[in-house]
């Protein structure tokens, strides 16, 4: 009876639920701790739970998507490095290395504490936050971008590694809010051991083990049902990418085969690692692949590690989307947001109603620092700017969002200019940026910063400046991304400059393209729809622009 206890469907289901309400928790005491506007405001961080053996088990559904790349890294990681035996109740593990810890880029700092439960290691607990810090950097390779951290350990046994941390804030241009976050992230991970604990002092170990193991399973079979949905056989996709640091586009390509329950995904033929910020390891690669696939199949699968098991990836070493040591990879994201509009873009003849046109293809992030003269600190502002989210076969796109790998949220302006030497001229939705459809493509955002400081370096990671996010099954394309710099400015090369007081620059992100080919109906039926809430204002105002509603009302 026991045993068949341990494998009830409903106890998995409880016991599931209750390590995802494990991981929300640990994600709120993040938030909550944090120091760093990019972390109590943006919630640029990521919790989660991993088995014995790196497989993750649960992922807070707050967090980045693309965060999933370091996370799934770093058990493994610090497994390779330390017996198990010599692991301890009390241990807390940090690393950021993209080549040795696991990571994906620099910034993202992971903490990862085992879970003991009577003497034995049960779980790992982990939580990944951005650390704006490394806002003055070079990007040929991955030397400039920060300081490199492989997994050791920044607690043993209970005691704090001082001498560690020491080293680690040394080479932080804002050491306070690093030291701040981090303890933070170390509160967040004492939550979720407890938590796991209270669990096992409820259920039993054994069982909260097998159930996690079962959810595994579960999760498998419900992703291989969904994919044997899709019809069997070959997709191709190509689109140009841009930023700002490459002189040329680059053109990206993606082949994905659907085989009864399984998918292939071969990125044969993409260009080789560059000599700048965009380049994807593989943590990044899968993870992005893993996302496209569920937003895709089914958006209720579990975030676990059983979905991966039916899902197999091929990538040439070497490539802009599976660097090699030393490549910079920095601004990965901005090539990962492209990778998921190929993965979409592929399968758009398989599962059309399930595929949006493409939204802004960016992750547009902005970086601003310099010394702050009322505090005499330096100070570092970074934030990632949404843009316009793709139109889908029943809806329009939505306005001014975060897209696919990021999820972060914006940085209000009163807290902005709270913080930093920075006044905010603008910031507003970009009109027509959307592509036009039966359903329209969502708008950009136009972004305008003045700065008030001395010698404020800025820096701009985007894409979309030369391509535009396409359009879907008649759906036109949306409006291109820019960077407009105030009179008498310094241009922008290669994404960099530095402002003097007085001087702004003005950030506009990509819209997104449209989906269906636009109809011409007769105003009362537009009207009809609109009253009725089956359309959008801005959609009926595309079908008889003036005549609906007061003007102006968009």
């Amino acid at each position: 009876m026991a045993a068949q206890r341990e494998l009830d469907g409903v106890l998995v289901e409880v016991i599931g639920s209750a390590l995802a309400t494990v991981v929300e928790e640990m994600s709120g005491t993040l938030v909550r701790a944090a120091f760093s506007t990019n972390i109590k405001e943006r919630r640029d961080c990521t919790a989660g739970l991993f088995d014995t053996a790196g497989n993750g088990i649960a992922q807070d559904e707050g967090g980045s998507p693309l965060h999933l790349g370091s996370l799934m890294g770093i058990v493994g990681s610090i497994l390779e490095r330390f017996p198990v035996e010599e692991i301890r109740d009390g241990d807390v593990f940090i690393g950021n290395d993209p080549y040795n810890g696991g990571g994906s880029h620099l910034p993202d700092i992971v903490l990862a504490t085992p879970v003991f439960v009577a003497g034995e290691l049960t779980a790992w607990a982990a939580t990944l936050a951005h650390h704006a810090d490394f806002g003055d950097r070079g990007h040929a390779h991955i030397f400039q971008e920060g300081l490199r951290i492989p997994p050791v350990r920044l607690v043993r046994a209970g005691v704090p590694q001082e001498e560690l941390l020491s080293l680690i804030l040394l080479n932080c241009q804002v050491p306070d809010e690093r030291r701040a976050d981090l303890r933070a992230q170390e509160s967040a991970n004492r939550l979720a051991v407890l938590r796991y604990r209270e669990l096992c002092e409820r259920y039993g170990r054994d069982v909260v083990v097998r159930a996690a193991d079962a959810l595994l399973d579960y999760t498998e079979r419900r992703t291989r049902a969904a994919i044997g949905a899709i019809p069997d056989g070959s997709y191709h996709f190509t689109d140009l990418f841009d930023c700002p640091e490459l002189d040329v586009e680059r053109e990206l390509r993606v082949a994905v085969r659907v085989a009864g329950e399984e998918m292939f995904f071969d990125f044969a033929g993409n260009p080789p690692q560059v000599r700048a910020s965009v380049n994807v390891v593989w943590t990044a690669l899968y993870a992005t692949v893993y996302y496209s696939v569920k937003s895709l199949i089914d958006a209720d699968i579990v975030p676990n590690a059983g979905m991966y098991r039916a899902i197999h990836i091929d990538a040439p070493t070497g490539s802009i989307v599976n660097c090699r040591y030393p490549a910079a990879v920095n601004g990965r994201s901005e090539t990962c947001q492209r990778i998921v509009d190929l993965i979409h873009g592929a399968l758009a003849p398989a599962v059309p109603d399930r595929v949006t046109a493409a939204s802004n293809g960016a992750n547009t992030g902005v970086h601003f620092s310099g010394l702050n003269p009322l505090t005499g600190k330096e100070f570092v502002y970074l934030e990632t700017i949404g843009g316009g989210s793709g139109a889908r076969a029943t809806k329009d796109g939505l306005d001014g969002v975060q897209v696919h790998m990021t999820n972060t949220s914006n940085l209000p302006v009163e807290s902005l200019e709270t913080e930093y030497p920075l006044v905010i001229e603008a910031y507003e939705l970009i009109d027509d940026s959307g592509g036009v459809g039966e359903f329209r493509g969502g708008l950009g955002i136009r972004r305008t910063v003045r700065v008030e400081s001395d010698e404020v370096h800025f820096w701009v990671d985007t894409s979309r400046q030369t391509s535009h996010p396409w359009g879907l099954r008649g759906g036109t394309e949306g409006a291109t991304a820019k960077v407009v710099l105030s009179e008498g400015a310094r241009p922008v090369d290669h994404g960099y400059t530095v402002l003097r007081p007085g001087e702004s620059v003005t950030i506009e992100t990509a819209g997104a393209g449209g989906y269906g080919p636009p109809r011409d109906r007769a105003p009362e039926a537009v009207a009809r729809d609109l009253a009725e809430g089956k359309i959008s204002r801005r959609a009926a105002e595309r079908h008889h622009p003036g005549h609906l509603g007061c003007p102006g009302e968009r």
